[in-house]
């Protein structure tokens, strides 16, 4: 039978501390939450690998530094109240729960959010709520957020995101631009959001975050 929890101590030992993640919050949430219990049954031996765990039609479980350096330059407080774009089978949200007052993990498959809700509960994360829907169209009747944090990557942010990120808050994302990949945090003052280069990773876009192409008659 597989340690796990040694592999998690190694997974944060290895990937996030030497990545200059140091926040408690991110180590000890990411040395609790058992990753190994939010990846299909098939995947449970690859869960700790410092690479994005495909899960198929575009969609991957970032790999643990990604996850953990954006949630490092987010500095979430544990009053604030976090959208979670892309949840999968909830281990974003899962970590999250630890460090904010509250989570709203947005998944549009509708088995992953499933097993996602089993998941979270068996982990006891009573304050994430699993909301079903298009993921370009977040959670708009329970926000505003403070925080936003997008499970994947985009080329163009959809405006109904940016909408529900209260002024003054931000969010994290993964940028794809001709196959290199960056994150950004963006600082929304007002309507707009001022983003500031953080790191490079990488990360299938997600559907609904394409670049749109503007067609000229």
């Amino acid at each position: 039978m597989s340690d796990f929890a040694a592999r998690r101590t190694t997974m944060v030992d290895t990937q996030v501390r030497p990545s200059d993640v140091t926040k408690f919050p991110i180590i000890d949430a990411m040395l609790t939450v058992p990753r190994e219990d939010f990846v299909p049954a098939a995947q449970r031996e690859a869960a700790y690998l410092g690479e994005n765990l495909d899960l198929g039609q575009g969609r991957v479980v970032l790999d643990p530094r990604t996850l953990a350096k954006m949630l490092d330059h987010l500095a979430i407080e544990n009053d604030e109240l976090v959208l979670d774009v892309g949840c999968a089978m909830g281990y974003s949200s899962a970590v999250i729960a630890h460090m904010a007052e509250a989570v709203v993990a947005v998944e549009e498959d509708e088995a992953m959010a499933a097993e996602a809700q089993e998941a979270l509960a068996q982990v006891g994360a009573d304050n994430v709520v699993v909301h079903v829907g298009p993921l370009a169209e977040g959670a708009p009747q329970h926000g505003p957020y403070d925080v936003v944090i997008i499970q994947g990557a985009v080329a163009e942010l959809p405006e109904a995101l940016v909408d529900q990120i209260k002024d003054g808050g931000r969010i994290a994302c993964l940028f794809m631009e001709e196959g290199l990949g960056e994150v950004r945090i963006g600082y929304k003052q007002g309507a707009q959001l001022s983003w500031r280069s953080e790191f490079n990773a990488g990360a299938p876009v997600l559907r609904g975050f394409e670049r749109q192409v503007a067609f000229q008659l």
